[in-house]
């Protein structure tokens, strides 16, 4: 007896499948023509296809990885709601990060924050629309020594991070710092009182 196309869904359920990778992020914006080029510009991006109404960009072998659609009809989101906070991008390595750090601020674009979480070095961008996004870098080799991390006291003392100077820590990438103690919390610190207050979370829970 053949196997039905019902119980046929019905195994392949059980069996706990899960995607092999997020393909893409999709925004929408009463700004199309700026905010098309501030990602074309962050992430050097190619074309896959665009007209008035809707650009697809990629960076990679993916046929896109943000698409970005003109919704003039709708009105700006308020700075603080309920639904996603931000985006991260992994580059292959701090100096890529510092690099691409570097090229962006020529142009004008800097980050808001930059704070080593621990598992990650990080700078977080605003884009024209107040849509927040990571650029990171991985700080451990393996997963398992990232997970390592999650699970430490370190982890639990400080579950946000340390913020950090991108030029200072430029700086010493390019005296020959070793890497290994670049991507540590407390590297590269910022001058007192500039720390950025991390408010987004409230201490009080329903």
């Amino acid at each position: 007896m053949s196997t039905s196309t019902a119980e046929r869904i019905d195994q392949s359920t059980q069996s706990a499948a899960v995607p092999v990778k997020l393909a893409h992020v999709v925004l929408r914006t009463n700004q199309f023509h700026k905010l098309l080029e501030w990602y074309r510009t962050v992430f050097l991006t190619s074309t896959s296809y665009a007209n008035d109404m809707v650009a697809f960009l990629t960076y990679d072998d993916e046929h896109h990885r943000i698409a970005i659609l003109h919704t003039a009809q709708l009105a700006k989101s308020p700075e603080m709601y309920v639904g996603v906070d931000h985006f991260a991008f992994t580059y292959a390595s701090l100096a890529d990060l510092l690099s691409n750090w570097q090229r962006l601020k020529g142009l004008g674009i800097e980050p808001f924050w930059c704070i080593n979480h621990g598992p990650t070095t990080s700078m977080y961008y605003r884009d024209p629309d107040n849509n927040e996004l990571e650029l990171q870098v991985d700080n451990f080799e393996t997963l398992e020594e990232a997970s390592a991390y999650f699970e430490s006291e370190a982890f639990t003392n400080n579950a946000i991070g340390v913020d950090f100077d991108p030029e200072l820590l430029l700086r010493k990438l390019r005296d020959g710092v070793p890497l290994s103690e670049l991507l540590k919390q407390g590297s590269a610190p910022v001058a007192e009182g500039k720390e950025l207050k991390y408010d987004k979370l409230s201490a009080k829970q329903d």
